[in-house]
C-alpha cells in the first residue's frame, strides 16, 4: 500500500488498490458504492455507512481510518460475527469520499441516510468533518461511534446519538507541558522559566490541542514566546521556525494533523532548529520515521495507543497482537497508527451493543451503545453522558533511533525520555 502522499489524480486508484487483498478475502466493503443499501440490515448483513476522507488533505488519515474499519469488520466476520435474536449476522460498510470537505461530508451523510437508508453510522475523519455530520445524524436520531474526531467543542452541543471511542483533544500535549516541568526541575529550573514555541494548524482538532496546551503552561506559568497558525495548505512554517531560532524556546508544539507533522519534521531539518523538546500530533500517521529517518529521532508524539500498552481483548488479543496483524494485512505499515486503532474499536463497539440491545431497533441500540462499559485492546472505553470516552489515557511517545516508545506518563513509560533532544546536526 502506498500511504504517502499522492497526487490528486492517482488516489482513488490507489486507495481502491488498497483493499484489494481484502476484498478478495471475502470482506464485504462498499467503497464509494454506486448500489444503494436500503435498509439497516439486508438479509444476513448489518450496513454500517461512513464518509470518510479519501481523496483531499485528509486522505492519508482517511485511509489509515478505513483500513482499521475493514480490518475489524473482517475479525469480527471470521469469528461468527454479531448475534442478535439467536441468528449471526456479517458486517458490511457502505463508504463515500468526503474530499476531506466538510460540505460534501455533511452532504453524504444526508444520502447515506435518506437515500441509502443506513441507521447505523461510522465516523469520518477529523473533528471538523465530524462536527458537519453530527448535527445530520443527531436531526434524523441516527447513532454515529466515531473514532477520529477528538475536538472537545463535539462534546458540549447535548448530543444524544455521538459517541466517540477516542479520548479529546485538550488532552494531547498536555503531558508534554508536565515532562517540560519535569525536564526543567532535574536542571534546577523552575517550571516558569520554560518557553514555548507553538504552530498550530486553524481547524477544530488543532485548535483545541491548542487550548489544552494553554491551559496546562498557565498551571506552570510558562512563557508562550510564539504562537502561530500553520498555513492553510500546511505545507510550510518557516516563518515560525525562524522566529524560533531567534527566541530560542524551550519547547516547540506543532499539531497540524499528518501533512503538518511531515512539513514540520522535514523543515526542522532543513533549517537545522535545534531545540531542546519538540512534541507534536500524528507522527506515526504522517511516517516520519521512513520519511526522514534519523531527522525524526527524540520527537515526543502523542498517542491515543501504544503496541505497548496493556490493553487486550477476546476478539483481537493484545495491542501487540493487534499490531502485527494489522502490519501483515495491509501492505506498507512499520508502525500501525493510532487512528486504525481507534477505527477498529468503534466498530467492536457496534458488535457489543446490537448484542446487548439483541435488537436492531435504533432507540434500544443508541441506548446499548450508551451503556457500554468493555475493554478492547485500544484500552477501556465508557462513554459519558457527552458521549466521550471518559476510560482511556492519552500517552506520549518519543521517536528513540527509529522506535515509538512511550515516555510518559511515567505509569505507562516503557523507556525514560532522551533529553535534550539530539537534533543530529
Amino acid at each position: 500500500m502506498h500511504l504517502g502522499y499522492p497526487s490528486e489524480k492517482t488516489k482513488k486508484i490507489t486507495t481502491r488498490r488498497a483493499f484489494s487483498a481484502l476484498l478478495a478475502a471475502g470482506t464485504a466493503v462498499g467503497l464509494l458504492a454506486s448500489g444503494a443499501a436500503n435498509a439497516k440490515v439486508e438479509g444476513d448483513t448489518i450496513v454500517l455507512g461512513s464518509a470518510i476522507s479519501l481523496t483531499g488533505k485528509y486522505a492519508t488519515n482517511g485511509v489509515h481510518a478505513q483500513n482499521g474499519y475493514e480490518i475489524a469488520v473482517k475479525k469480527i466476520n471470521d469469528n461468527g460475527g454479531v448475534t442478535v435474536g439467536g441468528k449471526s449476522y456479517k458486517l458490511k460498510v457502505v463508504y463515500y469520499d468526503d474530499e476531506s470537505t466538510p460540505a460534501r461530508g455533511a452532504q453524504l451523510a444526508e444520502r447515506l441516510i435518506k437515500q441509502d437508508g443506513v441507521q447505523f453510522m461510522l465516523g469520518p475523519y477529523s473533528s471538523g468533518l465530524t462536527k458537519a455530520i453530527a448535527p445530520v445524524t443527531e436531526k434524523y436520531k441516527i447513532p454515529m461511534v466515531e473514532a477520529e474526531g477528538a475536538s472537545r467543542s463535539l462534546f458540549t452541543q447535548g448530543y444524544k446519538y455521538l459517541f466517540a471511542v477516542l479520548s479529546t483533544s485538550e488532552q494531547y500535549l498536555a503531558s508534554a507541558i508536565d515532562l517540560a516541568a519535569e525536564m526543567a526541575e532535574k536542571e534546577g529550573r523552575k517550571p516558569s522559566d520554560i518557553k514555548i514555541a507553538m504552530a498550530f494548524e486553524n481547524d477544530p482538532f488543532s485548535l483545541d490541542v491548542r487550548a489544552g496546551v494553554m491551559d496546562d503552561a498557565k498551571k506552570y506559568d510558562m512563557k508562550i514566546v510564539i504562537d502561530d497558525k500553520l498555513p492553510r495548505d500546511l505545507s510550510d512554517m518557516s516563518a515560525t521556525l525562524t522566529k524560533a531560532k531567534a527566541l530560542k524556546p524551550d519547547l516547540l508544539i506543532v499539531s497540524g494533523h499528518s501533512k503538518g507533522a511531515a512539513t514540520a519534521v522535514r523543515q526542522i531539518n532543513e533549517m537545522k532548529i535545534d531545540i531542546p523538546m519538540i512534541a507534536m500530533t500524528h507522527c506515526e500517521a504522517a511516517k516520519v520515521t521512513d520519511k526522514f529517518g534519523a531527522g525524526a529521532n527524540d520527537i515526543l508524539c502523542s498517542t491515543q495507543w501504544a503496541e505497548t500498552l496493556t490493553y487486550e481483548d477476546p476478539l483481537f488479543g493484545t495491542a501487540a497482537e493487534f499490531h502485527e496483524e494489522f502490519k501483515q494485512t495491509f501492505e506498507g505499515y512499520t508502525t500501525v497508527p493510532y487512528q486504525s486503532a481507534q477505527a477498529a474499536a468503534a466498530v467492536m463497539v457496534w458488535k457489543d451493543a446490537f448484542e446487548r440491545a439483541d435488537s436492531f431497533e435504533i432507540g434500544k441500540v443508541r441506548d446499548a451503545i450508551a451503556a457500554t462499559e468493555m475493554n478492547t485492546f485500544y484500552g477501556p472505553i465508557k462513554f459519558s453522558e457527552a458521549g466521550n470516552n471518559i476510560a482511556k489515557p492519552m500517552v506520549l511517545r518519543q521517536i528513540q533511533e527509529g522506535q515509538y516508545n512511550v515516555v510518559a506518563p511515567s505509569k505507562w513509560a516503557s523507556h525514560p525520555v532522551n533529553y535534550p533532544r539530539d537534533a543530529g546536526f
